[in-house]
C-alpha cells in the first residue's frame, strides 16, 4: 500500500534514483557531486550507491543557509 511504502521510505536508506526524485536533482548531477566530493554524503554498500534521508536534508539545509541570494527569512 502508500502507506508501506511511504514508511519504508522514511526507514531505509535511499538511492540516487530515490534523491534525486525527492530533490530534483537529475541522478547524473548526484554522480557528479559524489565524484566531487561536493554532494550529500553517501556510502557505497554491494556496488550501490546510498543516502541517508536525514544526510540528504541537512545537506539541502546547509545550500540554503550558504546561498547569498536566499531570501527567506
Amino acid at each position: 500500500t502508500a502507506y508501506r511504502r511511504q514508511r519504508q521510505m522514511c526507514i531505509r536508506d535511499r538511492t540516487k534514483a530515490e534523491v534525486s526524485e525527492y530533490t530534483g536533482i537529475p541522478v547524473s548531477t548526484l554522480s557528479w557531486y559524489r565524484h566531487q566530493r561536493k554532494g550529500p554524503p553517501s556510502t557505497c554498500i554491494a556496488r550501490r550507491v546510498l543516502y541517508r534521508k536525514a544526510d540528504v536534508d541537512r545537506w539541502l539545509d546547509e545550500q540554503f543557509e550558504n546561498d547569498p541570494t536566499n531570501t527567506a527569512a
